[in-house]
């Protein structure tokens, strides 16, 4: 960073000379490209701009009108200022020249003591380009971290983080529709979260497209002729590299990044695996931050009803573009969408909805949604789709997600019942489900993890002593109660050996499984216990 006017003055071959400050105050930060010891206007006429002048007034003109002249010669020069040196030459500051430079709010200053103009000079150069020196260092440095970090193959996200690591701001990455895809230095462990940063994100960002009065540093991330979107820097500390530099190299590494994934959407897929890895894995300081997460996005919360859904095919494998079209297929409904793959159950699509003004979410909607995810899948079409309870804000939406994951993985293995839509669709609503509505809202509540322990204690040692299936087999029981046949087909096993590992549950827990209270208590602690393990 150049040295400013004011640095300049304090210096010690300046302030041993007792310098003066008698106009310009207010732009002794200005910066200093340079110095020149200038007598005469035809010297003074020949920078380039921010040029710190040192004269001692030996050349200047002795009538008023000619030190006006000269003063407007300096201004429109754009020298950083004018430092003379009091003396014979010149005894006083000339109040002429002094009215300009007040005039025009440039600094001007008097030494009152003899200085060497050398030694001045010297000092201020060498600090000028020890900074470019650094500067150069700098750019070296950030060019050497993005080209690894571009060799290396790293996602969008750890590319945005690492820009908002090196210029200690706050670095957001979004789209040519203004939807944030990653932002890095976001303060998680603050109150909100980060929710300020990214607060009504979309409108702040097209102001500041347009007039650029912000303070923001904004460069597009492109390739081949194509632009993907634009990086930008929220207000900061300047860096030695330049805070555009920095940006542009990211930029290049998000390019290259981008001209290696395997489609368009990868960029989209990811920042939607991370939203809602990080909702549902509760990875979040405050509701305020992760709430302005899934705005900038693109996925509005305020004033709307959510919903979660969870998507299972019968193979159980998802397609790779399978979040891609169950979004597009929502958005062609009127409802916003984020989807992506659950974090821990593979094979299980996680999908937040929020419909727009005027339009419900019917199981018509949610139909469209699995069959779109499904719609790759040529061999395997058919998809099972849960849907949890109606809900508002981001607590709701958290809520209706586990509640739909709970049911689609406690119908998995299962001939799955529900409305059926077509010849494909099942759709399942844990509104048709309320002891599984209940256990997901108690959650870990203590006592009823006390109540799975103790109901299913002897079954779950059983199975890790000798590898076996006793939870899982009660569980298809449970799924399918007073229907053996189906319960039997459910857990993949034969009528004959299906009831013998019944008898074998109903002796290890000492009791009776025809017995309704029974029955109740133990589909309860299978249901808070999880899927399989």
């Amino acid at each position: 960073m150049l040295p400013t006017v004011r640095e300049v003055l304090r210096m010690e071959p300046v302030a041993r000379a007792l310098p003066e400050v008698l106009t310009g105050r207010e732009r002794l930060d200005a910066p200093v490209r340079w110095v020149h010891v200038a007598e005469t206007a035809e010297a003074a006429r020949l920078g380039s701009g921010g040029e710190l002048l040192l004269a001692t007034g030996v050349g200047w003109p002795a009538d008023d009108a000619s030190l006006r002249r000269l003063g407007r010669v300096l201004i429109e020069a754009d020298v950083a200022g004018l430092v003379l040196e009091l003396g014979p030459p010149m005894p006083v500051p000339p109040p002429a020249l002094v009215d300009e430079f007040r005039t025009a709010g440039r600094p001007f200053a008097v030494l009152h003591r003899e200085a060497r103009f050398v030694a001045i000079t010297e000092a201020v150069h060498s600090r000028i380009i020890a900074e470019q020196m650094g500067a150069l260092r700098a750019r070296d440095d950030i060019h050497a971290l993005f080209t690894d970090l571009s060799l290396r193959g790293s996602p969008a996200d750890f590319i945005v983080e690492q820009a908002a690591r090196v210029l200690g701001c706050p670095v957001v990455l979004e789209d040519t529709n203004h939807r944030v895809i990653a932002a890095g230095g976001i303060d998680a462990a603050s109150r909100t979260g980060g929710g300020a940063e990214l607060a009504d994100w979309e409108q702040r960002s097209r102001a500041e497209h347009r007039s650029r009065t912000g303070g923001w540093t904004i460069v597009p991330v492109e390739a081949r002729g194509m632009r993907w979107g634009h990086l930008i820097a929220l207000p900061g500390e300047p860096h030695p590299a330049g805070r555009s530099n920095v940006l542009e190299q990211a930029a290049v590494a998000l390019a290259l990044s981008r001209l290696t994934d395997r489609d368009d959407d990868e960029w989209t897929r990811r920042s939607h695996d991370a939203l809602l890895a990080s909702l549902l894995g509760r990875r979040f300081a405050g509701e305020g931050g992760v709430t302005a997460r899934f705005e900038a996005a693109g996925f509005p919360l305020s004033g709307r009803t959510v919903a979660g859904a969870a998507v299972r095919l019968r193979s159980g494998t998802l397609p790779a573009s399978a979040a891609t079209r169950a979004v597009e297929a929502a958005r062609a409904a009127g409802v916003d969408a984020v989807a992506g793959r659950h974090p821990e159950q593979a094979g299980t699509l996680v999908v937040a909805v929020s419909p727009r003004p005027g339009r419900a979410l019917g199981d018509a909607v949610f139909a469209a949604i699995a069959e779109a995810a499904a719609s790759s899948r040529t061999d395997d079409p058919a998809a099972v789709v849960a849907v949890g309870s109606d809900a508002r804000g981001i607590a709701g939406l958290l809520s209706s997600l586990e509640e739909a994951v709970a049911l689609a993985t406690a119908s998995a293995g299962g001939r799955p019942e529900g409305q059926r839509l077509g010849r494909t669709v099942v759709v399942q609503r844990v509104s048709h489900r309320p002891l599984l509505r209940l256990v997901n809202a108690l959650g870990g509540d203590p006592r009823m993890l006390e109540h799975t322990e103790q109901m299913l204690r002897p079954l779950i040692e059983h199975d890790l002593a000798t590898g076996g299936d006793l939870v899982e087999v009660l569980r298809a029981y449970l799924s399918h109660p007073g229907n053996r046949t189906r319960a039997a087909a459910a857990s993949h096993l034969s009528r004959s050996v299906f009831y013998q590992r019944i008898a074998l549950i109903e002796e290890l827990l000492g009791m009776d499984l025809d017995d309704g209270e029974t029955v109740a208590a133990l589909h309860a602690a299978v249901l808070a216990r999880g899927p399989a393990r």
